[in-house]
């Protein structure tokens, strides 16, 4: 079984091809730029931002994988096989890593370490009490998918309200739903630090704009982990410039990497990670991919599919 793999670059392909021989030695993986694979011979693709004009060759293709949660890196290459299976990066160690992170940013808003981090590279003793606990706070999540659920469960445990908002309802225990865009004013009310998790869509692409955020209460926080495009960061930093937002955590951008001309690197109300909320080892990945490739070739039903229907 043939895979080929476009993700981390040329020097990663050892690796990947160490974590897959680990996880079902009856996979070969060769590299997405190797030249010499017949491309009739590719059986799967594990693919990060791959290019226009390799798929249509791929006759022997039975699915792609994304090498991350996302698939817009995918679909918006024209010619990707859409009549195939198409699966996000999933996985427990996915969604564990997910709720880590997102529970360490809210925390990070709710103890304003922000302020610390900057104290601290001017030598400075600032002092300060939280004026809040975890449990005086109201977090809602934007996105209850197993990521969203997941992050949902790990700020429970810290004693954190939970509150989310998505296109249908959801029943998770101990979180109310909100559902569909005549919840959403009410969803943001009561919301001290917003998360989101939301899919990329055309409805999604910039939702979080100057009147959203304006429906948040004075003093709220934001977290950004789902897709950069959901942020319109111009209307980000007036809101954190002009008091309403106590501060964010961004993850992901509109541009990746981010320019080092964006204002976002040295806003003293922000914390910048990476692109790495929920990015499993590659060990953890491998074991993903190998057991969906297992289950595709025994007719069994596949994991994270993407819906073209729904956009997720």
């Amino acid at each position: 079984m043939l895979l080929l793999v476009k993700s981390g670059g040329e020097k990663a392909v050892a690796e990947w091809q160490a974590c897959f021989r680990k996880a079902d030695p009856r996979i070969e993986v060769r590299s997405w730029a190797d030249p010499s694979v017949d491309p009739a011979d590719v059986r799967y693709v594990m693919v990060w931002e791959p290019e226009a004009g390799r798929f249509p060759a791929m006759s022997g293709l039975r699915a792609v994988f994304s090498s991350a949660a996302g698939v817009d890196h995918i679909t918006c290459v024209p010619d990707w096989p859409r009549h195939l299976p198409l699966i996000r990066m999933g996985g427990e160690e996915t969604a564990q890593r997910m709720g880590e992170y997102i529970a360490w940013a809210c925390l990070t808003l709710l103890r304003e370490t922000r302020v610390f981090a900057l104290a601290q590279a001017e030598r400075c003793w600032a002092n300060r009490e939280s004026p809040f606990s975890a449990r005086q706070r109201t977090i809602g999540i934007m996105g209850l998918g197993n990521l969203g659920q997941a992050a949902a469960r790990m700020l429970q445990g810290l004693n954190f309200t939970v509150r989310g908002w998505s296109r249908g309802r959801k029943d998770i225990p101990g979180v109310r739903s909100f559902a569909g865009a005549e919840e959403l004013p009410e969803f943001l009310a009561g919301t001290d630090i917003l998360v989101s998790l939301l899919p990329s869509t055309p409805e999604t692409t910039g939702l979080i704009d100057a009147a959203l955020l304006a429906r948040l209460p004075a003093g709220a926080g934001l977290v950004s982990a789902g897709r950069g495009q959901h942020v319109v960061e111009p209307d980000l930093i007036a809101a954190l410039d002009s008091g309403h937002l106590s501060g964010a955590v961004m993850d992901v951008f509109a541009t990746e990497p981010l320019p080092p001309e964006s204002p976002l690197w040295t806003h003293p109300k922000v914390t910048v990670t990476p692109h790495v909320a929920s990015q499993a080892t590659r060990q953890d990945r491998a074991a993903y991919v190998a057991q969906a490739i297992a289950a595709q070739e025994a007719g069994l039903p596949l994991p994270n599919v993407y819906d073209p229907e729904r956009g997720y």
